[in-house]
């Protein structure tokens, strides 16, 4: 049998729902059973929750991959490229379903959203001025140019402006590609060369960390010598905090003057569902972004439905998913998700710990949120944060819900979360998803899954998803392989942008014979069936031939008290191919003169390395022991909040480090390093 990935660690905890929960929960019966008899037909029920203009002539089509009969150029069979659709013919508008049918529903007062400003300033958007501020967008878009299938790139922070403009945009029929504000210029030009952007929409600057910082002229580095850009609309931000602002006239344009200033009614047209809605980059770790392209009405559809079903949506809930607008895990769950329900969301500008650890805290009591959804990095970090658990400055019994989303979410942190931010009663939604899936694929329904620390636990109704080997047999249960989706589904991406073989390829071919979508996640299930995420399978360390994963050896340090995060990769090594090496922060604090020197940090080592290769090897086997143990103040993060694992393995093995541009923090790399070679003196 081909190999799996070696299941390591079993967890016994479970909590199934609290009774008054599961009494009020959205989903209180079997809805997999249900969905399971005519799927298609369960995607076309939650199709009715939207507010469609005509009807679909045609739920679904799905032409998958299959041999041509032709050879490329290497002789090899080649494959046609899949193609989906869903709900064809049907036409809707996806703004008015998430702002104007509100207002007619007679809910224009409800919040819409509550902002939060980093320095502190705070605005709270009604659906009514929600949907006279995006009129106006709307109106100011058409005068520049803008009409349906444009690009629109928006570079912009978490701010009022960002929602603004990505609903206006979607209600034009273009497209938006929205840019993570602090993307070097390099990686900002890529995205608007690649769509073939006509608008760019940037800020004069944003706040990072109590600090304005310029982002003009990046944007304007980005654009030039581009013809395809015709203007670059600019919201004030910074204003006097950023002096010197680059300036093109002509091109340049300010959003208070074309904005602000236009008429604050729109006439909305409606668009066929398959109608383009955004493209998205993702950050793989080798070759250039692939920009996935997700369409209106099936993404919608499924982008309503799981925020409704996942987070136990209720009208007086405030929800808060804390990821940055430019990741989708913000386009589906705090736009498109949360707004097409009618929600009540909060959105913050800054970093967690600017001005203080408590920021998130502060405005969970603020606001009153009732639905935390954030990643497993941050949860980990406000355990070293707070280590001995939160002090009672802050009021959350608010919290009835919490969520989790990015990476794998260690046990320990699971359980962390639970009893210090929910109370020990919060349900914890883990999902696992990604940007090409559009919408959460495996998590639990809070009212009636049986919830264990660190798993999404099974696909959502509607969906099926496996674990397989290399040759696409489903391993048994207490075995690791690959994550796949076998079928189709609406919120799917339906092509790599201007490139549909990359599609193909990435996607559909390595498993084109059994029509299964390869996400390229490892995962295990537990004896009861349950899925554990294991990470990417690049992620996966081969020690003798075993295929172990790095998250459960990461999950067993993390159990340990000295132990705050941990990343873990494989090595070089000459006797068994690769070894483990655990780049650990330790959950106590240092002072700032401690951290600096890499001398204090090979003390640290001395002290816990064994102790640690030990409580691993009780944990989960003399196999996993890391063979080293680096003790470091930080971990190599993209700005999404994952750990970069493939940096710290070139950073032991002394390799060059290749693209860093989506890093958090760009000086972890060189901090880990000099750590190393101190360690090697």
């Amino acid at each position: 049998m081909p190999a799996t990935i070696e299941n390591l660690s079993n967890e016994t905890r479970s909590f199934v729902p609290a009774a008054d929960f599961a009494a009020r929960a959205n989903i209180q019966n079997d809805e997999w059973s249900r969905a399971a008899l005519d799927p298609v037909g369960f995607w076309e029920e939650q199709a009715q929750r939207l507010a469609w203009h005509s009807p679909w002539r045609t739920a679904h089509t799905w032409n998958p991959s299959v041999p041509t009969g032709e050879l490329d150029e290497n002789g090899r069979p080649t494959l046609s490229v899949p193609k989906a659709e869903w709900f064809v013919g049907g036409t809707l508008n996806v703004a008015v379903n998430c702002v104007d049918r509100h207002v007619d529903a007679g809910l224009g007062d409800r919040v819409a959203f509550h902002f939060e400003g980093e320095p502190g300033d705070r605005l709270s958007v009604t659906y009514a001025e929600l949907q006279r501020r995006v009129a106006k967008a709307a109106n100011a878009l058409t005068a520049l140019g803008i009409g349906k299938g444009d690009r629109v790139v928006v570079y912009l922070p978490v701010i009022p402006e960002t929602v603004v403009i990505t609903l206006a945009i979607a209600r034009l029929g273009a497209i938006h590609s929205l840019v993570f504000g602090g993307f070097s210029a390099e990686a900002l030009r890529f995205r608007i060369e690649d769509t073939g952007a006509k608008l760019l929409v940037t800020s004069d600057g944003q706040f990072r960390r109590g600090t304005a910082v310029p982002v003009k002229g990046n944007a304007d580095d980005a654009v030039a010598g581009n013809d395809d850009i015709e203007h670059v609309l600019v919201v004030r931000r910074t204003g006097d905090l950023t002096p010197d602002l680059p300036w093109t006239e002509g091109r340049d344009v300010w959003w208070h003057d074309v904005v602000d200033a236009a008429p604050d009614s729109h006439e909305a047209e409606y668009f066929d569902a398959e109608t383009p809605l955004f493209i998205i980059y993702t950050s793989g770790t080798t070759g250039k972004p692939k920009g996935v392209l997700h369409t209106s009405g099936g993404y919608l559809t499924q982008a309503s439905w799981s925020h409704w079903a996942v987070f136990d949506a209720k009208p007086d809930d405030v929800y808060w998913c804390t990821a940055d607008l430019a990741w989708v895990t913000a386009h589906t769950y705090v736009l498109y998700g949360p707004f097409s329900n009618g929600a009540t969301s909060v959105i913050y500008e800054g970093t967690p710990d600017t001005p203080h650890p408590g920021r998130h805290f502060e405005i969970i009591e603020r606001y009153g949120v009732t639905t935390y959804y954030t990643a497993p990095t941050l949860i980990r970090t406000l355990m070293t944060w707070f280590p001995d658990g939160l002090p009672p400055t802050w009021d959350l019994s608010s919290i009835r819900l919490l969520g989790s989303v990015g990476e794998a979410i260690n046990p320990e942190a699971w359980m962390w979360f639970r009893d210090n931010i929910g109370a020990r009663s919060a349900p914890v939604v883990d999902t696992w998803w990604q940007s090409e899936t559009g919408s959460a694929i495996v998590a639990p329904l809070p009212g009636i899954t049986p919830l264990k620390p660190g798993s999404a636990t099974r696909a959502l109704p509607g969906l099926t998803v496996r674990i397989v080997d290399e040759e696409g047999e489903q391993v048994p249960f207490g075995s690791g392989g690959y994550i796949v989706i076998d079928g189709t589904w609406p919120a799917m991406a339906r092509t790599v942008w201007g490139n549909p073989e990359r599609y193909r390829d990435s996607y559909w071919s390595k498993y084109a014979d059994r029509g299964y979508f390869f996400a390229g996640d490892g995962a295990k299930y537990d004896d009861e069936g349950y899925i554990w995420l294991l990470g990417r399978i690049d992620d996966v360390v081969n020690v003798s031939g075993h295929r172990l994963s790095t998250i459960e050896i990461e999950s067993a340090l993390v159990s340990h008290p000295e132990v705050g995060e941990a990343g873990v990769v494989g090595v070089s090594d000459a006797r068994t191919g690769q070894a483990v090496a655990a780049f650990v922060i330790p959950s106590r604090q240092l002072s700032a003169e401690e951290a600096a020197d890499p001398l204090v940090w090979g003390s640290l080592e001395a002290e816990l390395g064994a102790i640690l290769k030990a409580h691993v090897t009780r944990e989960i086997g003399a196999i996993a022991r890391p063979r080293d143990i680096i003790i470091v103040p930080d971990l190599p993060k993209t700005r999404s909040g994952k750990i970069m694992r493939r940096l710290l393995g070139d950073i032991f093995d002394g390799r060059e480090l290749g693209d860093v541009t989506s890093l958090q923090d760009e000086s972890v790399p060189a901090a880990i390093a000099g750590i190393v070679e101190a360690a090697r003196s």
